[in-house]
């Protein structure tokens, strides 16, 4: 299978290219420079220069492919708090490659995040078959994707947890986190930290992308999941330790103070399973869990 890849040279991105290659297909990435198309090349995938503004090279390149995979986001406008800005952009880039696909049955994997249903749900386990239908940010997108379905397209959505972690995960929460703590003298959670985060490692969770690609069923939301559930105040007790710096509650109300653009999410409890995603699609993680990674040391 020919796939085009947004965000093809970033942190899921990385383990993707390769772990496609690996089992036989070929892969067009879409990257926003010369550096990144380089790194594309050496993998042996081919290299499409542009970013997720460039509407008109999304469509050529989504219609000339067997199958798309959409990773990109804009993380920069996300950390600079334009997140409407950041939806907005993903939103139109979805609509273009959507319209690319339309009628052809060809596989279009999207990205979006277990975080999306902490409004929804509220002391229990999220799954794959809650969602907001009400829209909102990010989830205007997830919604789109699957509805997409109705035009001839073999959608699937891909939940990623808060914390997607391994040596490849270099701008995410995890050192988002550690770089807060840094700056703060101490690693910060929100009232009694006893909120819980999912997490997955960034090579099992390009491991059911490329499942997902090949076999997941039109309009199928997906979990990549391996730690249902981390108390935030234990993320940070790690990375304290590893620091070698206190540990100290903040407020609500200051939490935007010490943990940045963060401070939205910090405070969500969400746990979630992928129990239906592993039995869909045969999935299962092998990888280390976080607080290993955290363990390990190479965040710091």
């Amino acid at each position: 299978m020919r796939v085009f890849i947004t965000g093809a040279s970033g942190h899921v991105g990385s383990a993707l290219v390769p772990e496609l290659l690996h089992n036989g297909h070929q892969v067009l990435g879409l990257a926003r420079s010369d550096e990144s198309a380089k790194r594309l090349t050496e993998w042996g995938a081919e290299a499409v220069r542009g970013d997720l503004d460039d509407l008109d090279r999304l469509r050529a390149a989504a219609a000339a492919a067997d199958g798309v995979v959409h990773l990109a986001f804009r993380h920069d406008a996300m950390q600079a708090g334009d997140l409407a800005g950041a939806a907005e952009s993903d939103l139109a880039a979805l609509h273009t490659i959507g319209d690319a696909l339309a009628g052809t049955g060809k596989p279009l994997v999207s990205t979006s995040g277990t975080g999306m249903l902490a409004g929804v749900v509220q002391g229990r386990v999220a799954t794959e078959d809650d969602y907001d239908p009400n829209g909102g940010y990010r989830i205007d997108a997830e919604n789109y994707v699957v509805d997409l379905a109705a035009k001839g397209v073999r959608t699937s959505v891909l939940r990623l947890p808060p914390i997607t972690h391994s040596r490849l995960d270099h701008q995410g929460f995890a050192p988002s986190l550690i770089a807060f703590a840094r700056q703060n003298g101490f690693a910060a959670y929100i009232g009694d930290g006893t909120n819980r985060w999912s997490a997955v490692h960034t090579l099992d969770a390009a491991r059911l992308y490329r499942l997902a690609l090949e076999s997941a069923p039109v309009g199928s939301r997906l979990h990549a999941i391996q730690d249902e559930g981390i108390e935030f105040r234990t993320i940070a007790e790690v990375i304290g330790r590893k620091l070698d710096l206190p540990t100290r509650s903040v407020t609500v109300d200051d939490a935007s103070q010490y943990l940045g653009f963060l401070a939205r999410f910090a405070a969500m409890d969400i746990p979630t399973s992928a129990a239906r995603t592993s039995e869909l699609l045969n999935w299962q993680p092998t990888h280390p869990d976080l607080l290993s990674d955290l363990a390990a040391g190479f965040y710091f």
